[in-house]
């Protein structure tokens, strides 16, 4: 691993993303595998005078849980999670897996027993968040499993994360500035709309996409990512105050490991009606009915990062793809005016960019019924693209 590219990114985070202050409690979660990159934010954290503190996972303990635990167990939720949340100040969390695929033949009911055991946290957090108590960051470590789901070597995994992030160029926090100024015309614009349309001509046998997603200015905020909650980032988003019509996304919808491939969602006052796959649909019925939230649209978002190209079964990164588009079923952020609470938070992404070899043509986004991304390009100067 690039020691100096680590500490790069450890700046970044904790002076750019996590904005952390003298005397902050900071709390840095990773699997051990990531050790590297997390004593790069300890000394990063020490040196901007705040108290770090690791509080370590194991993706091996989990997979224990869930084949050896009882549903009592699995949906305990510990008082020392409870604690954490409510005192500290920021909180810096890596993704490392060993294995993406380990938990692919777990029951169903015993994974969402596990995200119900999380929902409180989670609540918790986004409520911090939108307080403007908690400042929170999540970022990938490059591993070997996670290299091979985006059919790439450890080698070349790393160079895409690292320029995801922008850590290739002479200042990156910079260079995020810019993002943020880019995306800022984009949040502006659309902050005074009302109603998106989203829509993608048939291909590959289905029958398209046309979505009706209401974004009442009065009730929903647009919110400019630009690095400091996803790190790498690039998107707009916010809280659907009503969405009709159906969507078909492009790209597998990949949740704890599972591929859910071909998936179609239908929806109806706000609500996923019909929801069809064509690998893995049993599993995507258990996810969006282990709540009464899981079927409303906690989130609707533009990909703005054009410098992510390509699927990699992250959604860390899909989700950024500049071009696409993508929406999550379940929980919603506070500060973007949802409301809906769930235990699920399941991005899905759709491509809008044409793909000549594949036989699929672009698609449109509009506001108020006028275009303003065609062909996953935004179509006025300056908005990037």
């Amino acid at each position: 691993m690039n020691t100096a590219m680590l500490d790069r990114l450890a700046d970044v985070l904790v002076a750019y993303s996590a904005r952390v202050k003298k005397g902050d409690l900071v709390v840095i979660t990773g699997d051990p595998v990531a050790l590297p990159a997390i004593r790069a934010v300890y000394r990063s954290v020490l040196a901007a005078g705040a108290n770090p503190v690791w509080q370590p996972t194991s993706e091996e303990l989990i997979d224990d849980l869930l084949e050896c635990g009882s549903l009592d167990q699995i949906a305990f939720v510990s008082p020392l999670a409870s604690h954490t949340v409510e005192t500290m100040d920021a909180t810096i969390r890596f993704w490392a897996e060993r294995n993406t695929r380990s938990r692919t033949r777990v029951d169903a009911k015993r994974l969402t027993a596990t995200q119900q055991a999380r929902k409180p946290f989670l609540t918790r957090l986004l409520a911090r968040a939108a307080e403007g108590k908690l400042r929170w960051v999540g970022t990938q470590y490059p591993t070997e499993a996670s290299a091979q789901d985006a059919e790439m070597s450890l080698r070349q995994y790393e160079k895409f994360v690292f320029e995801a992030g922008l850590l290739h160029l002479p200042d990156p926090v910079a260079e995020w500035g810019k993002v943020h100024e880019r995306q800022e015309r984009v949040r502006g614009f659309l902050q005074t709309k009302t109603e998106l349309r989203f829509r993608a001509p048939a291909a590959d046998g289905h029958d398209g996409t046309d979505l009706r997603v209401n974004v009442d200015p009065a009730k929903a905020t647009w919110v400019n990512c630009s690095g400091h909650e996803n790190f790498p980032d690039g998107e707009v988003f916010t809280g659907p105050q009503g969405v009709e019509g159906h969507v078909n996304y492009t790209f597998p919808a990949v949740y704890n490991g599972r591929e859910v491939e071909g998936v179609r969602l239908a929806f109806k006052g706000g609500r996923v009606v019909d929801a069809a796959a064509k690998k893995n649909e049993a599993f995507l019925h258990e996810m969006l009915d282990q709540d009464e939230g899981a079927r409303n649209l906690g989130e609707i978002a533009i990909g703005t990062n054009y410098g992510i190209t390509e699927f990699s079964r992250n959604t860390l990164f899909d989700e950024k793809i500049g071009g696409t588009f993508h929406a999550a079923c379940g929980a919603g952020y506070p500060e973007s005016g949802s409301h809906n609470q769930s235990g699920l938070h399941w991005d899905m992404v759709c491509d809008l960019r044409p793909n000549a070899a594949k036989g699929r043509p672009g698609g449109t986004i509009e506001a108020d019924g006028k275009v303003f991304h065609r062909d996953g390009k935004f179509l006025l100067d300056g908005w990037g693209g």
